[in-house]
């Protein structure tokens, strides 16, 4: 091997090393999510409250009362909406779910979105392969979600036929994975 190519080969492993030996924490690159970054260190709800895309969702899970949930050990598997996802639902219907006396039914939506266990989407597309082109998800609201892949797309498919695409996937958190996705899923 040429001088340089070994030089070349070392430097990352010299970096790592010296940033140890001086107590710096090395650089790792941060998936980002609504413009901030998500930290694998942080639990689902630390991280969520900091993405500019996810503040209705954020508001919804507070509603709900199921920070705590959230926040607990887990793991989960969240299909987040986006705010866009929820734009979409016909108008008012996010005002009226957000309203107290709604509580049961926004949090029958929200869970309709929470898998327990941490499913990557590596796991997710070999169920779907395994399972002949769809992986059934039960959901904490008991429900399922049908996944199936196009293109190395995932799609979740809803009770009512709804689909919604994951745009963004494999944001680990602490306490399970968050998808995000391009619609609001609706249970039966």
């Amino acid at each position: 091997m040429k001088r340089n190519e070994l030089k070349r080969k070392q430097l990352p492993a010299i970096a790592l090393s010296l940033c140890f030996t001086l107590g710096a924490a090395p650089v790792m690159a941060q998936v980002t999510v609504g413009g901030a970054a998500m930290y694998p260190s942080k639990d689902i709800v630390d991280n969520a409250v900091n993405s500019k895309d996810h503040t209705t969702l954020v508001a919804a899970v507070k509603a709900a009362g199921l920070v705590d949930t959230l926040k607990s050990k887990g793991p989960f598997t969240v299909f987040a909406p986006t705010n866009d996802a929820f734009a979409q639902l016909p108008a008012g219907t996010v005002d009226t779910l957000l309203k107290p006396e709604n509580k049961p039914a926004l949090t029958k939506v929200l869970t309709y979105h929470v898998v327990s266990g941490k499913h990557s989407a590596a796991s997710l597309q070999k169920d779907i392969q395994s399972g002949n082109g769809r992986a059934m998800l039960k959901t904490v609201e008991g429900d399922a979600l049908t996944a199936t892949a196009s293109g190395g797309t995932i799609m979740l498919t809803d009770e009512k036929g709804g689909k919604a695409h994951v745009t963004i996937a494999d944001v680990n958190q602490s306490n399970g994975v968050i998808h995000v996705v391009d619609k609001v899923l609706l249970p039966n």
